[in-house]
């Protein structure tokens, strides 16, 4: 399993709305400023996120994106599996796996459905909001008197 530009890009995204959730909808030009990501690329990524209710897109003058809920609410996994799809590592395991002939004699099944449980573990375990605060953390790491 490999993430993509694009699943990386969407938790930058889904951060910087979190980060920047003033009550405002924050406009992705002023995302795609301060994640350096093409502001093209990111109406491709926040439409995807918008159509799995991710976000909320307010349009208008003052217009922008806000999240649809509050930071804890988000798991890094169900944002990253609305943009990639299936994260499973192989397409025999997973919430979409194909039915395999050979599960009961294959030893790799195994080894794939471990692997697929530690990752969905992993990611969805991981909030929003634990991002946010892993921000914070290096932003006071990087704090100099």
């Amino acid at each position: 399993m490999r993430i993509s530009t694009r699943g990386k890009n969407a938790i930058k995204l889904m951060v910087d709305l979190a980060t920047y959730n003033h009550g405002e909808p924050v406009r992705l030009r002023n995302i795609a400023k301060r994640q350096n990501i093409s502001e093209k690329y990111l109406e491709q990524i926040v439409a995807v996120l918008n159509k799995a209710a991710l976000v909320k897109s307010i349009r208008g003058a003052h217009g922008g994106y806000i999240l649809n809920y509050p930071p804890e609410k988000y798991t890094v996994g169900q944002i990253l599996k609305a943009v990639e799809g299936d994260l499973s590592p192989t397409d025999c395991v997973g919430e979409n796996g194909t039915v395999c002939e050979n599960k009961g004699t294959c030893v790799s099944y195994r080894l794939w459905e471990k692997l697929d449980t530690a990752i969905n573990d992993v990611l969805e375990g991981i909030t929003l909001a634990d991002m946010l605060e892993w921000q914070n953390e290096l932003l006071i790491d990087q704090y100099v008197i």
